[in-house]
């Protein structure tokens, strides 16, 4: 679930503590727009570092609503401020708009015919919350609390779950690069095979989340997602490729786990005649809910979807790049319910048949914005 182009919205506190808050019709009213506007940015999604139209339509809107609007913030981002009469505190609303390399397989009428880029800044580039912040968003003005939530296609609509304290993963991303002597593939004894080198340091990676990582304590995942290497049936070749993700939820664990990966990669590579080396980089951070903040704001929640409907979870292995901005200042991210009715199987995110339940989406809207106001009237 890693996000990188963000829409940040800001709301300085204006309001009495204490003030009693009725929107119902506002929200009846506004509904109908979410969807059209959720259908409108599904069916035309763009590249990331790339979200030009979709980041004119929504400086468009914050400016006919009277907001201080800034744009090309992190290349495509949108920043709107919104400044009440009364000083106060500051609350940071956090939304993203990339999109990711799937071709729909649904019937829906507002489907993608797009095919978008993965989510994250292309190679060479920066984008997303590290860039947001590297510009200042969060000291202009200084931001004491941010929410953010997702939508989750696993969850019933009208529900939201949440994780006090580390709910996602840091993802890191890493790429092996093997190096063994060509030879033909008849005569294996005059080469070294970096295919074969490659099968044993996957072996040998697992083995350091089977033998070597507490997973009493929390859950932790290496995965070597590509390889790349050979050039016909009968040739043993030179070199090889594998790129793979990294997921932690605990600090010193990912500590333990990138120096062994250093160490294991080249030893295991030499152990079979071979060289091999290993770069590893950081993606995303630990998405970590402040435990006071959600504390303090779960009445919120419980008051506009009920108690039943606000649901504990355990942490997730998926990512954020919310989490940038948690290391900031704190912050709350959540789950938002949209599972589709009636399905016993519903689909999950990243594939064909993806599909979400839209009168899910108005809890969303409520929950941001009494969570902002009741947080501000609080101040």
């Amino acid at each position: 679930m890693t996000r990188y182009f963000i829409l940040l919205l800001m709301l300085v506190s204006v309001t009495a503590s204490g003030q009693n808050w009725s929107l119902d019709k506002d929200y009846q009213s506004i509904e109908p727009k979410v969807i059209e506007w959720r259908r409108d940015i599904h069916q035309n999604p763009e590249l990331s570092n790339r979200e030009i139209k979709t980041a004119e339509k929504i400086a468009k809107h914050l400016t006919s609503l009277g907001m201080d609007v800034q744009t090309g913030v992190a290349h495509t981002g949108v920043v709107g401020i919104l400044e009440g009469a009364k000083p106060g505190k500051v609350v940071a609303l956090r939304a993203d708009i990339d999109a990711l390399p799937v071709t729909e397989r649904n019937a829906l009428p507002f489907r993608s015919e797009i095919t978008p880029a993965e989510e994250g800044p292309p190679p060479g580039e920066e984008g997303g919350a590290l860039l947001m912040i590297k510009e200042g968003v969060l000291k202009a003005p200084d931001v004491d609390v941010i929410f953010g939530l997702h939508i989750n296609s696993l969850t019933p609509a009208g529900v939201i779950r949440y994780k006090s304290g580390g709910t996602m993963a840091a993802a890191q991303s890493f790429t092996i690069e093997v190096k063994g002597k060509q030879s033909h593939g008849s005569q294996p004894w005059s080469g070294v095979d970096p295919i074969l080198i490659s099968a044993k340091i996957i072996d040998g990676l697992q083995t350091i989340i089977s033998r070597e990582a507490n997973l009493t304590n929390e859950a932790a995942v290496i995965t070597v997602g590509k390889i790349k290497s050979g050039v016909r049936f009968n040739i043993i070749p030179e070199s090889a490729e594998m790129i793979g993700t990294i997921r932690t939820l605990d600090y010193g664990m990912k500590d333990h786990i990138n120096r062994r990966m250093m160490e294991m990669v080249p030893d295991i590579a030499r152990a079979y005649g071979g060289e091999a080396s290993i770069e590893i980089k950081d993606a995303t951070d630990i998405t970590y809910n402040d435990p006071e903040l959600v504390s303090t704001m779960l009445p919120t929640l419980k008051r506009i979807a009920g108690d039943e409907n606000i649901q504990s979870q355990k942490a997730v292995t998926g990512a954020e790049d919310f989490s940038y901005f948690q290391r900031e200042v704190p912050g709350f991210f959540f789950f938002l319910g949209g599972m589709t009715p009636g399905n016993e199987e519903p689909y999950p995110h990243h594939t064909p048949d993806f599909m979400i339940d839209e009168d899910g989406l108005i809890l969303g809207v409520k929950a941001l914005t009494e969570l902002s106001l009741d947080y501000l009237s609080r101040a």
